[in-house]
């Protein structure tokens, strides 16, 4: 089985090739970093257009890089939400334009499907496994007993973990993408210099929320003594920068704990704790999530970083997945700005398109 895999949800284009006996027959990703720095974040216009442009092109070295052609394909498989809209529907259409053109079977995957089964191409991880996602627009702990089947445990209640990361680096004047520039300068920081608050830590259940902690940066930013001309001092930065980091892992760590003793308690013997999304590339927070990991007695399964960003790989994986249950799309499907991995979960207050 091989299928192509589209992903256009937010500021990469991508374009892979992946088999059923997972092997990655060609990964590639287009960058937009230096067209959104000059904006200190993501322009969905800005996105969308650029993904028009380069799109036909990454999908065309993706096959080559492969080595196979159209007619070889089983399937193909693109991200059809949620994400901006704008750039959602330049991947679903091209998707829909091969698969009508070389009578092929449509696959509409969601976006966080493709990270939830990541880990599976990765590892061979097996049925049920709690998933933690974390990303820029997600911060949800679920547990992931098939393909299409998922129980959401907990979710933020205001802002994901990767936004706020992106926020405490334009604080700071760190630049863009923030997340690397923080856990970058975090690295030579003091994580006890800054007492921050640690959101829902020592509550019941499994929500998260980032917002206290962002102003909390925020007002300890507004009181750091200016640095260099039009900056601060590389010290102050690196001690915030790592004080907000531990803060941040504190969280996670809570609230997997408690996630894991319900997943525990509803799937008895089941061993896997899964990290994915943009987030799980930082390090530190991924040797943190051993703590409760090895606490509770289970395994922690973190994809390769580069399989953690946004890549159209895993797309072509839940294609894949999908394909062999048989979950194809019609050609008629919509593309979704916004699509719950667990629709009857329910509604958790300010959870908006992270619900």
């Amino acid at each position: 089985m091989i299928v192509l895999g589209i992903e256009t949800s937010c500021d990469e284009t991508a374009a892979a090739v992946v088999t059923g006996d997972r092997r990655i027959l060609s990964d590639r990703i287009l960058s937009q970093l230096d067209e959104h720095r000059p904006f200190g974040g993501v322009v969905p216009e800005v996105a969308a257009r650029a993904h028009l442009e380069h799109l036909d092109g990454l999908v065309s070295e993706a096959m080559a890089e492969a080595g196979v052609g159209f007619a070889e394909l089983d399937g193909v498989a693109v991200a059809g939400g949620p994400g901006l809209i704008g750039g959602v529907i330049v991947g679903v259409m091209t998707a829909k334009a091969i698969a009508a053109v070389h009578g092929l079977p449509f696959l509409a995957v969601n976006h966080l499907e493709g990270h939830a089964l990541t880990a599976r191409l990765t590892d061979d991880v097996d049925f049920p496994y709690l998933l933690l996602l974390v990303s820029g627009g997600h911060c949800q702990l679920l547990a992931v007993a098939g393909v299409a089947s998922y129980r959401r445990f907990g979710t933020t209640l205001d802002d994901a973990l990767g936004e706020a990361f992106d926020k405490v680096a334009k604080m700071l004047g760190l630049g863009y993408p923030g997340g690397p520039e923080v856990e970058r300068a975090a690295e030579a920081g003091d994580p006890k210099r800054f007492r921050l608050p640690r959101p829902m830590k020592g509550r019941p259940g499994c929500h998260f929320s980032f917002s206290g902690l962002k102003t909390a940066v925020r007002h300890a930013v507004a009181a750091l003594p200016p640095g260099s001309p039009g900056g601060f001092d590389a010290g102050d930065v690196a001690d915030l920068c790592a004080s907000f980091q531990a803060a941040a892992g504190d969280a996670l760590v809570d609230r997997t704990t408690n996630a894991l003793r319900r997943f525990r308690d509803l799937h008895p013997g089941s061993d896997t704790l899964v990290v994915a999304g943009g987030v799980a590339a930082n390090a530190y927070l991924r040797a943190r999530l051993a703590t409760p990991a090895e606490a509770e007695g289970v395994r922690l399964i973190a994809p390769p970083q580069r399989l953690c960003t946004d890549n159209a790989a895993m797309i072509a994986w839940a294609g894949i997945e999908r394909l062999r249950l048989g979950l194809t799309a019609p050609l008629d499907f919509k593309p979704r700005p916004r699509w719950p991995l667990d629709p009857d979960a329910p509604p958790a207050a300010f959870a908006g398109v992270k619900a």
